[in-house]
């Protein structure tokens, strides 16, 4: 996940991530997907499987809607044994990320009716993940400095 500089003054659209969480193993689907997708996490949590992907791309400036859309076509044209792993699975999620402004201004991100039909057609949900507004980045430089550090004085 990038993180733009206007994010600091304004909210942006940062990424759609597919999380997906099975009873099976998830690997053969993931391997089916190639380097199409980028793998954020494949593993397990507790008894349960999971995949964290994103869509690779080029193009960081890509919409949320396209991502989506990415996705969805590849999701559709995975084999049948793989196909069967995805609607066998727990939860299918499209998490669309979003960098919250400091102050509070309007943002619209809008997906087309074609997208959202194309979600439901995978039995898939639409989230929404809100990421705490960044403040100013020497001030975050500041706090990360060690508070044992040994300074200069000035002159």
């Amino acid at each position: 996940m990038t993180i733009r500089a206007e994010s600091l003054t304004a909210a942006c659209f940062l990424s759609v991530d597919l999380d997906i969480y099975s009873r099976s193993d998830l690997g053969p689907l993931v391997t089916a997907l190639g380097d199409k997708v980028l793998v954020l996490y494949l593993g397990r949590v507790k008894r349960t499987y999971a995949a964290h992907l994103e869509l690779a791309r080029a193009r960081p400036t890509i919409t949320a809607d396209a991502t989506m859309r990415g996705l969805c076509a590849l999701i559709e044209a995975l084999p049948k044994a793989e196909r069967r792993l995805w609607n066998t699975a727990k939860v299918r999620d499209f998490s669309i990320g979003v960098q919250a402004a400091p102050a509070p201004n309007p943002f619209d991100l809008a997906l087309s009716a074609e997208t959202v039909k194309a979600v439901s057609r995978l039995d898939a949900r639409i989230v929404f993940t809100l990421y705490p507004p960044r403040g100013d980045l020497r001030m975050e430089e500041e706090e990360a400095a060690p508070t044992n550090a040994i300074t200069k004085p000035a002159g």
